[in-house]
């Protein structure tokens, strides 16, 4: 009766207050009734309803789409279709960096990375010791 009572406060057929889809929203989200039942216990018309509720009021998380079109059935030629973007995407960052670099020497005079013809340290050879 409670129920009844707290939804016709409502305006308008069909028209839901935010009060009241929260108050689904947050049944639904404790899981002790599901889609289907909380339609029916609250007479509520849309099989997505309650789900679009969920998105805008709800604390669910939801996962962001981050392919687009079908998966490929391969997952070996979708690995390397992944690291090949991924390589692309490095190569857009080096080419970023050498030109921020570039920037840098020449607006401050200064050399930042070593030339090729700088002298290397040599390493000291290891001590061989007998045990």
């Amino acid at each position: 009766m409670e129920d009844q009572e707290f939804r016709s406060k409502i305006k308008a057929p069909g028209k839901y207050s935010v009060a009241f889809k929260r108050k689904v929203v947050n049944e639904y989200s404790k899981g002790l009734l599901n889609k289907a039942q909380l339609r029916a216990k609250y007479d509520i018309g849309g099989k997505s309803i309650i789900l679009l509720w969920c998105q805008k009021y709800g604390n669910l998380q939801y996962k962001e789409k981050t392919t687009v079109g079908r998966p490929m059935k391969d997952s070996q030629k979708q690995r390397i279709k992944d690291l090949e973007k991924r390589l692309k995407e490095a190569e857009f960052k080096v080419v970023a960096y050498e030109k921020l670099i570039e920037i840098a020497e020449r607006e401050e005079g200064i050399s930042i990375l070593k030339k090729d013809d700088a002298k290397r340290s040599v390493s000291l050879p290891k001590s061989t010791r007998e045990p």
